[in-house]
């Protein structure tokens, strides 16, 4: 009988997967998803398409990395000029321009995308991603509108992937010991929150520029335009003042709100919003007609959101502000003690006291602020390691357990909780948006806007029932030739 060579490996299988992978990806490991259900990478590392490779995914590909269990596989993104620095960092990552030509020739060596470009196309990218069953982490907000939100959270579950928003503070400490304190009684119920911010910082409530400059080298404008009309491309809109104009972004709530009102969501179990009210801030102008710039939002505005108390205890009342508008200081809070974090915050009023915490959940206080020190209750709430990266990841850590693990099911904003949290967000854009509708009176000449309508949500049913004027705003219609694909 032939003698086995003693340099023959024990374990034929594994040498198979591992030289079908140098062969058919190059310098590429293996993803999960290719080796079925039951098989283990042999690396057990997460293969990451980070789409949307500038600004904010700049940092989120670089956190994904920090995890030291993902590789940045490829990147994406419409700008060669905002996908420089990260294509020099990962020289490897094959780089496309088109998320729908990446995902239909690389998925199957893909286990996983972010999703960081601007609003407009949060959802289109992400259901498609979803689709060729990847697990994804979308930035903040899930979704330009309430439709595709609703639409997220449930791709979700058919398509049985693990799922994360990016507003990394609902990992935080903060936002748990805010929960403690609430679950041990402290504060007794909560009947209203506060919820301000300095935002916007872009300009908003101003007319469209007229101006038609050529279209720089590197930007393929078409495709950042994407789901929404066609118009020409204008100065100063990329890479960051488009979040003032409703065709792409969703204002200071889309930029803020779920950061500053994820604590409020964690603490209470807060659902859809029954109500929705709000006044908004317009530019002084002699003709009020000249001030209306409906494509654009406000410079400021106030917007209440009711919440139907549970379990017997009281409604809720959700005040949100930005423009710098900020609550009234809480008699309990010192003259020179910081109200939040400065310029952003939240603030709880109880049955029996109060507590505020800073964007993000940071900073957690009982008021006065004594009784924070003075008031020691169990930690009953699990922490998530790793401190700032821990949000990141903890996503990395479920996608590579699979859909229904544990650590898949306790992700702190998975988008079953993301959803909701993201849809009671631009349910106060519903509002502003409502504000601004013109309508004409009895003689037939319009109406000064700035209503302050209360607009009755049919959450369920995601449905204005009182002024269907609003319901235009629920769900967006896409330029010819993009679809949600649902």
């Amino acid at each position: 009988m032939k003698k086995e060579s003693k340099n023959k490996s024990k374990n034929p299988r594994r040498d198979f997967i591992r030289n079908a992978a140098l062969t058919a990806a190059g310098f590429y490991i293996v993803p999960r998803n290719v080796l079925g259900r039951g098989f283990t990478a042999p690396s057990d590392r997460l293969q990451i398409a980070g789409i949307g490779a500038g600004g904010k995914g700049e940092s989120d590909i670089t956190n994904f990395f920090k995890s030291g269990k993902a590789d940045i596989a490829y990147l994406c993104d419409v700008d060669d000029r905002q996908a420089a620095k990260m294509r020099a960092r990962f020289p490897k990552a094959k780089y496309y321009k088109d998320y729908r030509e990446l995902l239909d020739k690389e998925h199957k060596h893909i286990d996983a995308c972010s999703v960081s470009t601007p609003d407009h196309m949060h959802a289109v990218i992400g259901m498609a991603a979803m689709q060729k069953n990847k697990h994804v982490y979308i930035q903040k907000p899930l979704a330009h509108d309430i439709y595709e939100a609703r639409m997220l959270t449930k791709a979700a579950h058919d398509y049985k992937v693990v799922t994360q928003m990016g507003n990394q503070g609902a990992s935080g400490d903060g936002v748990r010991q805010l929960q403690e304190w609430y679950n041990a009684g402290i504060i007794g119920d909560v009947h209203t929150i506060y919820c301000y911010t300095d935002r916007p910082i872009w300009p908003q409530g101003i007319p469209w520029s007229s101006a038609k400059p050529p279209i720089p080298e590197g930007l393929d404008w078409n495709l950042w335009l994407g789901t929404a009309p066609k118009k020409d491309y204008v100065d100063k809109l990329l890479p960051f003042n488009w979040r003032g104009w409703w065709d792409y972004g969703t204002g200071a709530l889309g930029d803020m709100a779920c950061h500053i009102m994820a604590p409020a969501f964690a603490v209470l179990g807060l659902g859809y919003p029954t109500a929705a009210e709000c006044s908004v801030a317009t530019p002084y102008v002699e003709n009020w007609q000249e001030g209306v710039y409906p494509d654009s939002g406000p410079i400021a505005s106030s917007i209440t959101l009711t919440f139907k108390g549970k379990d017997g205890k009281p409604d809720v009342k959700l005040h949100w502000m930005d423009g710098g508008m900020q609550p009234d200081r809480p008699d309990e809070l010192g003259p020179n003690e910081v109200m939040g974090d400065g310029g952003n915050g939240v603030l709880f009023l109880g049955t029996k006291g109060k507590m505020m915490c800073g964007t993000y959940g940071v900073k957690p206080n009982l008021l006065p602020t004594s009784r924070t020190k003075e008031t020691i209750v169990p930690q009953t709430i699990a922490r998530v390691p790793e401190g700032d990266n821990g949000h990141y990841a903890a996503w990395v850590e479920g996608a590579i357990a699979g859909y229904g693990s544990e650590k898949a099911k306790n992700l702190s904003s998975n988008f079953d909780i993301a959803g909701p949290l993201t849809e009671s967000v631009l349910m106060g854009n519903l509002a502003i948006r409502s504000f601004n509708i013109t309508k004409k009176d009895a003689k037939g000449e319009d109406q000064y806007p700035g209503r302050n309508i209360k607009l009755l949500w049919d959450g369920p049913n995601m449905r204005v029932t009182n002024f269907d004027e609003a319901n235009q705003f629920v769900k967006r219609t896409y330029r010819e030739g993009w679809s949600l694909g649902v």
